[in-house]
């Protein structure tokens, strides 16, 4: 009678292929496992557009006082409450605030008298065509006044796709001429930089508060021509800053 004998050696590699087989699916479950858990997390947090691309820890409101003479004021001028927010026009959460937030401030609290909103520029470096953009709703603001700065705003984030660089910088003209403004003023106001120092100030006063990212928001009782109230970073839901406003509102 024959006798086959197995090979041991074969044996063995057939083993260790399985098991290198079996572990490389375990390790693929996992990653996969863990990625959908970081996207499931990452829609609960507070957004924020920072250079990192982290989210921000949970903290309470701080203080903060700034500057609002000569920036533009949506509402009425005499409104016992007023919002300072510190946005970009290329930030997908400022984006949001645009789309989801602002409309609620205005019914509730803007066009009622209560609240006015005045806009600081914080356009973050990695947003190519932020400051340019931010440099033109100013000279909009220049010819214009407030309302030709709103309209302008309120045109870049209905256009923009808030990326980055969302709305080209050749529309910016096709803007002004929208609203009605002096073409060639606006094309000199925006090829000179006249408005570049007025926006980098701007940031650079939101740094020294505690701005760490778009958007955020210092909601407070204005004096004169500056504002001391709450600072809150982040594009918090509308509920979280109705809750500050209406403190604000109380007190005496």
């Amino acid at each position: 009678m024959n006798i086959v004998q197995k090979n041991p050696i074969s044996t063995n590699a057939i083993v260790i292929s399985v098991a290198v087989l079996l572990g490389a699916i375990l390790i693929t479950l996992a990653i996969v496992g863990n990625s959908s858990s970081s996207r499931v997390e990452s829609k609960n947090l507070v957004g924020i557009e920072k250079k990192d691309n982290t989210p921000p820890p949970e903290e309470a409101p701080t203080e903060g006082v700034v500057s609002i003479a000569n920036d533009p004021v949506l509402g009425k001028k005499d409104a016992p409450v007023t919002i300072v927010e510190f946005s970009d026009y290329e930030c997908p959460f400022c984006k949001r605030a645009f789309t989801d937030v602002l409309p609620q401030l205005k019914k509730e609290y803007i066009e009622t008298g209560k609240v006015k909103l005045v806009y600081k520029d914080f356009p973050l470096d990695f947003h190519a065509n932020a400051q340019k953009e931010a440099e033109a709703a100013q000279c909009a603001f220049d010819q214009g006044g407030d309302s030709a700065y709103y309209q302008f705003h309120d045109s870049i984030f209905s256009q923009t796709k808030g990326n980055g660089t969302g709305l080209a910088l050749t529309e910016l003209p096709l803007i002004a001429k929208k609203l009605g403004l002096d073409q060639s003023k606006f094309q000199q106001c925006l090829d000179s930089g006249k408005n570049e120092k007025e926006v980098k100030d701007d940031m650079a006063e939101g740094q020294k508060v505690g701005v760490s990212g778009t958007p955020s928001w210092i909601i407070g009782k204005s004096n004169g021509d500056s504002i001391e109230g709450k600072l809150i970073v982040g594009a918090q839901p509308y509920a979280a800053l109705k809750e500050v406003i209406d403190s604000a509102l109380e007190e005496k």
